[in-house]
């Protein structure tokens, strides 16, 4: 037992030896293997961070909530598909219409979102201060009665002043801070877009988003009406419904049959809206980040091979330069399974530290990341470095088999010979 474990210790310091005498041939050798393993690991990381944002952020809408829009993605529907373009308004009269005839729904709310027209930017001032970061969002009270949101000062305006449009803005932490770095901002004036609003409320930080943030920490939120009176041109509606616990999906079909016949769309054609829910999008975006995943696998892959090529040949180039190595060896005593042995964990050592200078890059990249976003907690899974790591040692046992076998197969008496 002893004596193998001794074996073995000399054969990982032979192997070591022989790279470590050959550095910077051996470095260019496992970079790709370094490139392939980076890639793959660090996008992982960043699709894992980036996956939890999302989900946190869906999740706070609650798993009985249904969206409809005219448009996918992005409800404030800028970057839609020229397709989704053409598509008929959403009518607010659909609301209505949803709540008298869909039974399985438990309420309903109603939501603007105000696109400047042409290149026309949206500015939040008070004295001292100003921005241009910012969306504004007109919505009923129930919206905030179907997905919940925290305030952090305030209150949310009421349905008296919806009705009656009143100016009244509830802020986002964000822009708040912005705004009124003294967070004394209810009770407070804002100008927004040039008139005149009263702070009621502030909101608690949103949870989750898209690469750390949260669109709707920037957000200015009025009752529906005084938005539709302030911005008569704007027409992109949003519709949240909260299915009845338990019949979100009796709910969802429900809306779907209503809306086709709203709409007038043909049996054969489909749905000229889009009709979502928590669970549906972020299952969406799993498919997009899987998706990518998949492409960076296929461009690492692309560098393991090449350093997969590149590990062969150093074998090659070394078993032709250790002929009469192998031949004292041979001569010794050693049998070929040994000779395989010693050449194979050579090849696995090689393309092994270039695994772990990979992970060792990866782990880098994603704590320079983490730091230039910080709002984005990206984190390397330990499966993912356990696999990257198993794969670079796999790709010196693949690659360095046949240069293995050639050095066990070589005659002994011709080896010393060789010059």
């Amino acid at each position: 037992m002893n004596a193998t474990g001794l074996n073995m210790q000399a054969t990982f310091g032979m192997a070591w030896g022989a790279i470590s005498s050959h550095k910077l041939r051996s470095g260019l050798t496992i970079l790709g293997i370094v490139i392939g393993i980076t890639t793959v690991v660090t996008v992982s990381s960043l699709l894992g961070g980036l996956k939890a944002q999302i989900v946190d952020f869906f999740q706070e809408f609650g798993p009985d909530s249904i969206f409809v829009s005219r448009l996918s993605g992005d409800p404030s529907g800028q970057n839609a598909p020229p397709k989704e373009r053409r598509r008929k308004k959403i009518l607010p009269e659909y609301a209505t219409y949803l709540r008298a005839n869909v039974h399985s729904i438990e309420d309903i709310g109603l939501s603007l979102f105000v696109i400047p027209p042409g290149s026309q930017i949206l500015t939040a001032k008070v004295p001292g201060f100003e921005s241009d970061n910012l969306t504004v969002v007109g919505a009923t009270p129930s919206i905030y009665d179907i997905t919940p949101r925290a305030v952090r000062q305030g209150r949310i305006f009421s349905e008296s002043e919806d009705r009656r449009a009143a100016r009244v803005i509830v802020l986002g932490a964000n822009l708040a801070d912005a705004l009124f770095p003294a967070k004394d901002a209810v009770g407070r004036t804002a100008i927004i877009d040039g008139t005149e609003y009263t702070v009621v409320g502030v909101f608690e930080p949103a949870k989750g988003g898209f690469f750390g943030e949260n669109g709707q920490d920037l957000q200015v939120s009025m009752p529906l009406a005084t938005v539709r009176l302030r911005y008569p041109q704007s027409d992109n509606f949003f519709i949240t419904a909260k299915a009845k616990p338990g019949l979100r999906d009796d709910a969802v079909a429900e809306m779907r049959d209503a809306l086709r016949r709203l709409r007038r769309v043909p049996k054969d054609k489909p749905d000229d809206f889009s009709l979502s829910t928590p669970d549906s999008i972020i299952e969406n975006f799993n498919k997009v980040t899987g998706m990518v995943l998949l492409v960076s696998i296929a461009i690492s892959g692309v560098g393991l091979l090449v350093g997969g090529i590149g590990v062969m040949n150093i074998m090659l180039v070394s078993v032709t330069e250790r002929t009469r190595e192998i031949g004292v060896r041979k001569a010794v005593g050693a049998r070929r399974g040994d000779i395989v042995t010693q050449f194979l964990i050579e090849a696995m050592t090689l393309s092994g530290t270039g695994g772990l200078l990979g992970v060792v890059f990866a782990i880098v990249v994603t704590l320079f990341v983490s730091a230039l976003v910080p709002a984005l907690h990206t984190v390397v899974p330990p499966v993912a470095v356990l696999v990257a790591f198993t794969v670079s040692v796999l790709i010196g046992v693949f690659f360095g088999v046949y240069p293995a076998v050639k050095a066990s197969r070589l005659d002994p008496v011709e080896s010393l010979r060789y010059e």
